[in-house]
């Protein structure tokens, strides 16, 4: 089937059957992904200790700020790609590809060397303490020095994308995940390389798949390829990429933002061990959320597509199925926090004040699941049709305007446990927050459902 056809079907394929057959791909891969933190969590937990654990928490925000950066130049760039190779202009959507190769080296190699030099009042600012500071300078000083390597890796998996190339870009992420499992394994576990291990394992494996994605790139028959002459940066294209990525760069600083807020309150009402508990509530609940990312994913072009065609009934029954499987997804997630969430925390840790913390932490972190399925469609659906200002409106109401005050306020007046119920709160309000923009908004969709 050729790329005019597969357009097409979006119009007239069965909406759950085309639900399924996008977003499959990108819930396994984002799945994947999202084993990386299990994964080295479990292990280092297990084999290193509990203070490692916290000393691994307190590296959250670099990843997020990092991420930032990475999806600045991946999402600008893999975006305008897939427009010019629609025009069918690809010369330019060549230039594209070498001009997100230069920038990826560029601003990986920056990010590296000024988080290198300031890395320890970096830390400190995050909310490192004299315990954790030596685990969290151990593993970032490794990731950090393979930054180039791991800004390439997420660009050119988002590039792939763009080149209709999906399941490329999901087996490579299945291959780093999976290499990455025997790396942490024999580092840490084997060879007793502690988190410096880990994070060698990772960076290892992001490495082996980069160059099997550079393969593929690099193959003359392909549309779209790496060659001579494309490399050079050209303002008009680093412009063009940065406008579209500028958007996905806030929402990931301000989930750094926020990271930093809750690690430093963790610390100072709860000490290095809510840090630890924090970070293995946070993963659990990354475990099921990266199921709602996919499920976005595979919304985007068949939402998009129909309310362009203005097949509104289309459009519908897609965003209705998405909610219906995000909120499926989380409530089975939900059940299970509130069913064993001690035996989740087990996966990471064998210190019996850590497992109480975290599975206390696993029970309030994922209280309201059921609803932030909702809140997360919703505020995707908004992209999809091209209203970006309230899908952001959306995104960080939740994250800044009603997180970082609740993180603020809560403590002074119930300590440890306020930190944490500011979590399941701002889920709550932010629900009720989507629920109301969407009602109006289809207030005004069923009255003029022309504009």
């Amino acid at each position: 089937m050729d790329n005019k056809q597969k357009t097409l079907e979006l119009g007239t394929k069965p909406v759950g059957k085309l639900l399924w057959q996008y977003a499959l791909p990108a819930v396994v891969a984002m799945t994947a992904s999202s084993l990386y933190n299990i994964i080295d969590r479990s292990v280092i937990g297990q084999v290193v200790g509990p203070e490692a654990i916290a000393g691994l928490g307190i590296t959250f925000p670099f990843m997020n700020l990092s991420a930032a950066f990475g999806a600045a130049v991946g999402v600008g760039a893999s975006t305008c790609i897939s427009v010019k190779l629609g025009q069918k202009d690809y010369q330019t959507a060549e230039h594209l590809l070498g001009n997100t190769v230069t920038l990826n080296l560029l601003v990986g190699l920056a990010f590296m060397v000024v988080c290198l030099v300031f890395l320890d009042p970096i830390l400190r600012f995050f909310g490192a303490s004299d315990v954790t500071l030596p685990y969290g300078r151990a593993f970032m000083q490794v990731i950090l020095l393979g930054n180039m390597i791991t800004h390439m890796y997420f660009g050119m998996n988002a590039v792939l994308r763009a080149a209709g190339k999906p399941r490329h870009a999901m087996y490579a992420t299945l291959f780093t995940v999976a290499c990455n499992i025997v790396l942490v394994i024999a580092f840490v576990w084997w060879f007793k390389w502690g988190i410096r291990g880990a994070a060698l394992a990772t960076v290892t494996s992001q490495t082996l798949a980069l160059c099997w994605q550079m393969w593929i790139l690099s193959n003359k028959n392909e549309l779209l390829h790496l060659r001579r002459g494309i490399y050079r940066l050209k303002s008009t294209l680093v412009k063009n990429i940065i406008a579209i990525g500028i958007s996905p760069f806030l929402m990931n600083l301000c989930s750094c933002l926020v990271v930093i807020f809750m690690n430093n309150r963790f610390v100072k009402y709860g000490g290095d061990m809510a840090v630890g508990a924090y970070s293995i509530a946070n993963s659990m609940g990354m475990v099921f959320f990266m199921f709602v990312m996919g499920i976005n994913q595979g919304m985007q072009p068949i939402a998009g597509y129909n309310y362009g065609a203005k097949d509104y009934g289309r459009m519908m029954r897609c965003l209705n199925l998405s909610i219906l499987a995000a909120t499926a997804v989380l409530t089975v997630g939900w059940l299970l926090a509130m069913a064993v969430p001690t035996q989740m925390a087990r996966i990471f840790t064998t210190d019996p004040t850590l497992i109480s913390m975290s599975a206390t932490g696993i029970r309030v972190n994922m209280l309201l699941f059921p609803l932030i399925g909702f809140q997360a469609v919703v505020t995707n659906f908004f992209q999809c049709i091209g209203r970006v200002k309230i899908s952001i409106f959306l995104s960080l109401s939740r994250q800044l305007l009603i997180l970082v005050p609740l993180i603020v306020v809560l403590p002074l007046f119930f300590g440890l446990d306020g930190v944490w119920a500011s979590l399941p709160a701002s889920d709550g309000i932010a629900a009720l927050i989507a629920a109301g923009v969407m009602a109006k908004y289809m207030r005004q969709f069923k009255t003029s459902p022309a504009q």
